[in-house]
């Protein structure tokens, strides 16, 4: 149990402000030095922890932390609806932060017979996998929804995505997520220096709230992982302005998402099932 002493509670604005920092650096251009505030953006550890057993430590943005944790909970598989997690302390500590989840009984269960399952196991990449099967975590049901999307929709979204990455301009160092609605709107933004913490966060923060049809745009490229997140969400189609990698196409396919790439200025390339955009 760590002393009360070492540890607070945090507000959600205390947090945000401690997304970026200021310091002063030079700066060479044109052959001349001059020395300037820069602004930076943080990472910190963040550690998963689930009715007092730590999970995962994550190195994250330290913003909506709230929504990463119900995002990372449900992409992993460890709730299986929003309802299962009953509530959420984020307690700063001396060398990171801890997200302390209470979660619903039959959850924690099935997350201590996956930690037994991964004692004295050694590996890198896709950690707690037993087997190839199970390291490639398809959703157990194909995405059939009939939704559809307007190209125009896509474009839409891609041209107001910049001014909404507030943290990215401030720093130049992190990546978004956004929900769009069908019309191209933009409705939910999440930043984070990592393109899978974004996509969390912003899963996570949909999972709280009727978000009504719509697609995800990523700013990053479309990885295997970011599929499979947006899959487990229920999520139809994952936009990103990067290539996606051979593996996430197949999944995608797979998986009944429509997945397009190289989504900039006024183009993209449709990568799996193009029958859900006119």
């Amino acid at each position: 149990m760590h002393s009360p002493k070492k540890s607070a509670l945090l507000s959600s604005e205390i947090i945000a402000q401690a997304a970026t920092s200021r310091l002063l650096v030079q700066k060479w251009q044109s052959g001349r030095v001059n020395s300037i505030e820069d602004c930076v953006a943080e990472e910190v550890p963040v550690a998963m922890i689930y009715n007092g057993i730590s999970h995962a430590v994550m190195l994250a943005s330290p913003q909506d932390l709230e929504d990463f944790a119900l995002g990372f909970s449900l992409a992993e598989g460890i709730l299986s609806s929003p309802k299962a997690l009953y509530g959420i302390e984020v307690v700063q500590q001396e060398s990171g932060i801890e997200l302390r989840m209470d979660i619903a009984n039959a959850s924690f269960s099935q997350l201590k017979d996956r930690r037994r399952s991964m004692t004295g196991r050694t590996g890198c990449g896709l950690c707690g996998a037993e087997s190839l099967v199970q390291a490639l975590r398809l959703p157990e049901l194909v995405n059939e929804s009939k939704e559809m999307f307007e190209s125009a929709a896509v474009l839409r979204a891609l041209n107001s995505a910049f001014s909404q990455q507030l943290l990215q301009a401030k720093t130049g160092a992190t990546h978004a997520s956004f929900w769009v609605k069908s019309s191209g709107e933009i409705t939910m933004v999440r930043e984070d220096v990592g393109r899978h913490n974004a996509l969390d966060k912003l899963l996570g923060a949909r999972a709280k709230q009727e978000a009504g049809s719509g697609f995800v745009l990523t700013t990053s490229r479309a990885s295997y992982e970011m599929v499979q997140k947006v899959a487990v969400a229920g999520v139809a189609m994952l936009v990103a302005i990067s290539a996606p990698t051979g593996l996430a196409i197949r999944v995608a396919e797979q998986c009944g998402i429509t997945l397009i790439g190289f989504a900039r200025g006024e183009q993209f390339v449709v990568y799996t099932h193009p029958e859900r955009l006119n």
